[in-house]
């Protein structure tokens, strides 16, 4: 489709620059985090945010609201301070497949991360200066956040690459807490990451997206192919790869292919 790299860069920066602005938020889950002016509050609420962040844009926002709200829109002091009792009415909370037993082990887990562990910052941060390598990182995330007692279905919920996940919705968590530009969308919190090594939120749309334009080959969307399409990504800017996936977004929203 394009004949060198160049052509493939330009196309790709046009709608990188479209969609990496501060309109894209409010219709994006996104919005969520972006209601919060606290580190912490942020954090958690793009947590859940990126979890819920399978369907509609709509329902997941409406949903992620549905969730903040049962907090009392103070994610982190509810997390760290209602009582067991208070903790119960999160039991009531479901979307699709997300139930209140798994939203329950959720908030309880998160309250250990902040307690024991210095908080998600540091869980991931620690993790990543071993390998620098987010198969890693995510496994280990994986292995801390169920170290409570927990329904075996609950584990469905957050992406283990060690079985071949693509990761989608923890790659995208990564981008909204690491990626730094001057447009407003992603936060920048977290500094102990490089934003050079962030790897794509491939889902269905931007993995049809990257085949068409030839920056993808491995026919599963699985942790292969988030590798695959990554590296090549790197290659167009080594600094800030997944920059891209806002245009693979506009790429498959426009429906120009």
């Amino acid at each position: 489709m394009f004949s060198n790299d160049n052509e493939l860069k330009d196309f790709l920066d046009f709608y990188y620059l479209k969609y990496n602005n501060v309109s894209f938020i409010e219709n994006d889950p996104i919005s969520i985090p972006h209601k919060f002016t606290r580190k912490e509050d942020i954090e958690i609420s793009a947590f859940f945010a990126s979890i819920l962040a399978w369907g509609k844009r709509s329902e997941i926002i409406k949903k992620s609201n549905v969730l903040i709200d049962m907090m009392d829109y103070e994610p982190y002091n509810f997390i760290i301070n209602a009582s067991d009792e208070e903790f119960k009415k999160i039991i009531k909370f479901y979307y699709r497949t997300f139930s209140g037993d798994d939203a329950l082990y959720f908030v309880h887990s998160l309250k250990n991360i902040y307690t024991n562990k210095g908080g998600l910052e540091k869980v991931f941060t620690d993790a990543y200066s071993k390998t620098g390598n987010f198969k890693d990182v995510f496994i280990e995330f994986y292995d801390v956040f169920f170290e409570l007692p927990h329904l075996v279905r609950t584990r469905k919920h957050i992406a283990n690459p060690k079985k071949g996940s693509a990761a989608k919705r923890l790659n995208m968590f990564m981008r909204w807490m690491v990626r730094k530009d001057d447009n407003g969308v992603d936060f920048g919190l977290w500094n102990g990451i490089s934003q050079a090594d962030l790897m794509l939120p491939l889902d269905l749309h931007t993995a049809n997206t990257s085949r068409k334009i030839g920056i993808l080959t491995i026919n599963q969307n699985n942790w292969n192919a988030v590798v695959e399409v990554t590296e090549k990504l790197r290659k167009l800017d080594s600094n800030d790869p997944i920059k891209y996936d806002f245009a693979l977004f506009g790429v498959s929203h426009d429906k120009i292919l």
